[in-house]
């Protein structure tokens, strides 16, 4: 029996902020997977190497962890005043499932430089020296994003001394603004609350702030599921039973807020939204062994991502976080000491970060105007991906 040869795709393996993904020009894919559909998804699935069972990806380009198992399409954008289009699919690693529902904040930081090295955005836009403004059109949230990326002698600065938690060595600092990162369709706060009681079967009776903001999120105090937010990867990832918990939370919460028509479909929507707990400051030991104390922070947050605890924080989810934190009344807000505040620093399992947002209440309804946040992108790899067909 004879079998047809891999196809190879042109393919830029990019790290951007705590995360790594599959970079694609649309252009570059098969014809039939430049169109959503099931062939784009099956060819995702297989440059990843999922769905699969021992949980590793050994067969792929993933990492086998949620902020590793990531792929993403740019291309020219189609619509005004943006230079590009930017698609994520969120590769589920156990399952046959890529999530298209929403954004990676992380990956977000990459895409202004991708583009300029792919040649999608107009030269004249580019500086020979100083910093490019890059005009990224989200297309799972259609968002606008503003991608600030450092350019040397005409080309994207990569290297450089900005440090980022959760990323080992340091590199060139990439500035991103979200704009506008509330749902536009209905309320930033689903049920029209700050704070709802979310009734969690086999869990109680817990408040919780929901609030769409960069990515769907749901926010419950550590101290009512008895944590203190100084907790560790291991510490949840490890205890069956509370990813158990988190999962149930999380669905209930997606049911509250508008996501989903009943509790099933939640495991069709592994991306979002996100369950994270929220925790006064306290002293603890980052992952990477440094010391955090109460007065480098101004509140702990602890996010889970695709069923596990997140190693860092994602991207979206500190979007979310910062919008939070600047509306006096929420769960977030009130870890934070309660103050009106434009900018917070939270501690994460990997170190701390910084995050500014903009939010006012119009008619009653409290609106984000955008968050800022920095971060940083390098290429890994780039040449073409083989896979079978």
């Amino acid at each position: 029996m004879s079998f047809a040869p891999q196809i190879k795709i042109p393919a830029t393996y990019i790290r951007g902020g705590t995360s790594k993904g599959v970079f694609f020009s649309l252009g570059d894919l098969p014809p039939a997977a430049q169109v959503a559909g099931e062939a784009r998804d099956n060819l995702l699935l297989r440059v990843i190497g999922s769905p699969d069972p021992y949980g590793k990806q050994t067969d792929g380009m993933g990492g086998a962890t949620s902020s590793t198992s990531k792929t993403v399409i740019v291309s020219k954008s189609q619509q005004a005043d943006h230079d590009v289009d930017y698609l994520f699919g969120q590769v589920a690693i156990d399952k046959a499932f890529v999530d298209w529902s929403g954004n990676c904040g992380n990956l977000s930081a990459a895409v202004g430089a991708f583009a300029i090295e792919q040649g999608l955005v107009d030269p004249s836009r580019i500086p020979v020296n100083g910093w490019a403004t890059v005009r990224i059109f989200q297309v799972n949230i259609q968002k606008t994003i503003i991608a600030h990326v450092q350019i040397s002698n005409g080309q994207v600065q990569e290297t450089g001394s900005f440090e980022l938690d959760g990323v080992t060595f340091p590199a060139a600092e990439i500035k991103v603004e979200f704009l506008d990162p509330s749902d536009s369709v209905g309320s930033m706060f689903p049920t029209g609350n700050l704070v709802d009681q979310l009734e969690v079967p086999g869990v109680g009776s817990l408040q919780a702030t929901m609030i769409n903001a960069g990515i769907p999120t749901i926010f419950i105090e550590a101290k009512a599921i008895g944590y203190n937010g100084t907790e560790l990867q291991d510490q949840i990832n490890n205890d069956p039973k509370a990813l158990e918990m988190f999962e149930t939370i999380r669905a209930h919460g997606a049911l509250k807020m508008g996501l989903i028509e009943n509790i099933e479909q939640a495991a069709q929507r592994q991306h979002t939204p996100k369950v994270a707990f929220v925790g006064q400051p306290l002293d603890y030991t980052s992952s990477s062994g440094k010391n955090i104390q109460p007065t480098d922070i101004d509140l702990l947050v602890r996010a889970l991502s695709m069923g596990k605890l997140h190693h860092a924080m994602m991207g979206t989810a500190a979007v979310a976080i910062a919008t939070a934190a600047a509306i006096p009344g929420t769960l977030v807000n009130a870890a934070a000491g309660g103050n009106e505040r434009s900018q917070v620093c939270f501690g994460h399992p990997s170190g701390t970060l910084t995050v500014g947002a903009e939010a006012e209440q119009l008619d009653g309804q409290w609106i984000a105007k955008k968050a800022v946040m920095s971060r940083s992108a390098r290429i890994l790899m780039e040449g073409w991906v083989r896979i079978p067909i």
